[in-house]
């Protein structure tokens, strides 16, 4: 029987809720029934899972403050050109503090797994008004269970990366590196600099980087190559060879790493 959902108490801010779906129509009925619900505080969409992997590396949207307030819980469809939502409930579930994921879907076969992932619901397509208020009912309760340091998703600090070129030292937010490239014991950061690309070699090994920026979702594809994947634009399989498009560029991803990297897009995302 389905419960009633409590009230919030006074003051609480409503849930943070991120809507994927590659299909417009499905994604802005749910969105519109979402947007319905008294413990619903703010619905974001995205049409692919690429996309929404850029929405939890940026922190989701702004709350009052200006500060990114995170997203509390996922409705991921499953079936979606390249990533696939399952694979990108794989991503969640690395992270340090993952979000609520819930299923919405036309395929009843993939629940077990889905459930393997850590899904609080699973709601078949089309859907009905009472058993998404369910699947809301049953987040708050997971979220009232939790301790407080795993109740929601915190966005990562930027960090200020001190660099040199030409001379000049300047400090590179790390949200603008797209990719870090080896070069012996040194480390070229690739960057997104005010609209233009932009590189800087630093004194820092790639392992190092590696195990210092993984909260932040920088994940190695090569031996001499990380990407942060919240700047990941494609994921490409062709002839048994995996690409990934970051800020325009093809960047080959090693056999010995793709499965890595399909089971953390499987399938950080960037870890938060």
């Amino acid at each position: 029987m389905t419960q009633a959902t409590p009230p919030a108490a006074p003051g609480t801010p409503g849930l943070v809720a991120l809507v994927v779906d590659d299909e417009q129509p499905a994604r802005d009925e749910l969105a519109w029934l979402l947007e319905r619900h008294p413990r619903i505080g703010r619905v974001v969409t995205s049409p692919s899972a690429t996309e929404a992997l850029r929405v939890l590396h940026d922190g989701g949207p702004e709350g009052p403050d200006g500060t990114a307030r995170g997203i509390d819980v996922v409705f991921l469809d499953i079936a979606m050109p390249g990533l696939t939502g399952l694979e990108l409930a794989g991503v969640l579930a690395a992270f340090r503090e993952p979000p609520a994921v819930v299923f919405v879907t036309a395929h009843e076969e993939h629940a077990l797994e889905a459930f393997d992932l850590s899904a609080v619901d699973y709601l078949l397509k089309p859907l009905r008004e009472d058993r998404l208020a369910e699947a809301v009912r049953r987040v708050l309760d997971r979220r009232a269970r939790a301790t407080p340091a795993q109740a929601g998703p915190r966005p990562v600090p930027d960090e200020q990366v001190r660099v040199e070129r030409g001379g000049v030292t300047r400090f590179l937010p790390r949200s603008a590196i797209t990719h870090v490239e080896a070069q012996g014991d040194y480390a070229r950061l690739h960057a997104r600099v005010e609209g233009e690309s932009a590189s800087y070699l630093v004194r820092t090994p790639l392992a190092t980087l590696e195990e210092e920026w993984a909260d932040a979702g920088f994940v190695r594809v090569h031996r001499s190559l990380l990407v942060a994947l919240g700047h990941v634009q494609e994921v490409r399989m062709e002839a048994g060879r995996c690409t990934v498009l970051v800020d325009g560029t093809e960047l080959g991803v090693s056999r010995r790493h793709t499965r890595t990297l399909r089971e953390v897009l499987a399938g950080y995302v960037g870890a938060r």
